[in-house]
């Protein structure tokens, strides 16, 4: 059996670790070539032009708000026409996806440098390309992972709470869909089997939310950075992003594609919504009651969602709830990845029973 791990080609983590920048440049080219978020055009750009000095040179664009192959272009032309040969994204995750793709298009290398610890794509060799109004249009899958992905930690403390708490909730599936996968020998986001290393690193990942996850949140809110924080925004970012990839996925994210087919979620952050997808596959693959309460415990404490209400579906007619578990069932969905039979019926029984156990747990 042949196993494939994916890595980014080098994770650098810590406070102020943005001012890496003027010797990691010079490493991979001559000039920078800077995609940076609306926000972060304001208020991170000016600190990363005085870290740099004068010695290395960049041109910085601002992101136009929608990852599209209109946007991808418009860039790329503008790296190309400054002569950049290095593509650095800093932001949320469509300015980063962003650059990936223009890195990929011009072959060069690619920067990732997240503002926010909610997902953990920052890792991945994959981008989601929209269309101009907002629809998703396709998935881009790269060769290969970012050559660099820097996370600073003091930018991460400055930002609201739920993001981060929203990346835990992300982070909170991976050993549990990891181990599914594992069980049933399926294959992960390469096509391969999973290796140890995988399901140590999301084993590793879960371990870390449970232990720092509510000093990290306490830091968060704070806006201050201690261990617990750099110990979760690595759960986040990279244990996830490793375990998630080269380990697999099953129940949690096929659930949480379900929920997502409501008008009502749309409100609600992607972890928010695995989070909940999480709860519900314990019940599906029979886990033990400690652990049912372990999970519940932890999203309870960190303020992750339990219930269906707190995901904008209070009410949620029968109907409703059968088209989460309808679009969770379908042919392509990651939850056949589960070492078991799934059916919408059984997907639906324990979407019910997750909601009623967060009901009564909050009784």
């Amino acid at each position: 059996m042949i196993t494939t791990t994916i890595f980014p080609g080098r994770y650098i983590q810590g406070y102020e670790a943005i001012k890496r920048l003027k010797k990691l440049i010079p490493k991979y080219g001559t000039r920078g070539f800077i995609i940076l978020s609306p926000s972060s055009y304001e208020t991170i750009l000016p600190e990363i032009r005085e870290s740099l000095g004068e010695s290395t040179e960049i041109v910085a664009e601002k992101f136009g708000r929608e990852c599209s192959d209109e946007e991808i272009t418009r860039l790329s032309d503008i790296a190309t026409a400054g002569g950049c040969d290095v593509i650095i994204g800093i932001g949320g995750g469509k300015t980063l996806d962003t650059a990936k793709a223009v890195a990929h298009g011009m072959k060069r290398p690619v920067f990732i440098v997240p503002t926010i610890a909610s997902t953990d794509a920052p890792c991945s060799a994959l981008s989601v390309i929209y269309r101009p109004n907002g629809q998703i249009k396709r998935f881009l899958i790269y060769p290969k992972n970012p050559d660099v992905v820097l996370v600073d930690t003091k930018i991460i403390a400055n930002t609201p709470v739920r993001l981060l708490v929203s990346g835990m909730g992300d982070a909170l599936a991976t050993w549990f869909e990891a181990e599914s996968c594992m069980i049933k020998h399926a294959k992960n986001m390469t096509g391969s089997y999973g290796s140890m290393t995988a399901y140590a690193l999301a084993q590793l990942c879960y371990e870390t939310l449970l232990e720092h996850g509510m000093a990290a949140r306490l830091s968060c809110e704070a806006g201050v950075v201690t261990p617990a924080l750099e110990h979760v925004v690595e759960a986040n970012t990279l244990l996830s992003g490793v375990g998630f990839e080269s380990g697999g996925v099953a129940a949690a994210h096929a659930i949480h594609d379900g929920l997502n087919g409501l008008e009502a979620t749309h409100e609600y952050y992607h972890g928010e919504k695995v989070a909940f997808g999480t709860l519900a596959s314990l019940f599906l693959t029979d886990k033990p009651g400690e652990t049912i309460d372990e999970v519940y415990s932890f999203c309870e404490s960190v303020g992750l969602p339990t219930t269906l209400s707190e995901l904008g579906l209070e009410g949620a007619s029968p109907e409703d709830l059968r088209s989460i578990a309808k679009i969770a069932c379908s042919e392509k969905e990651s939850i056949h990845n589960e070492p078991m039979p799934v059916t919408e019926e059984s997907v639906l029984a324990a979407i019910i029973t997750a909601d009623e156990e967060g009901k009564r747990r909050k009784g």
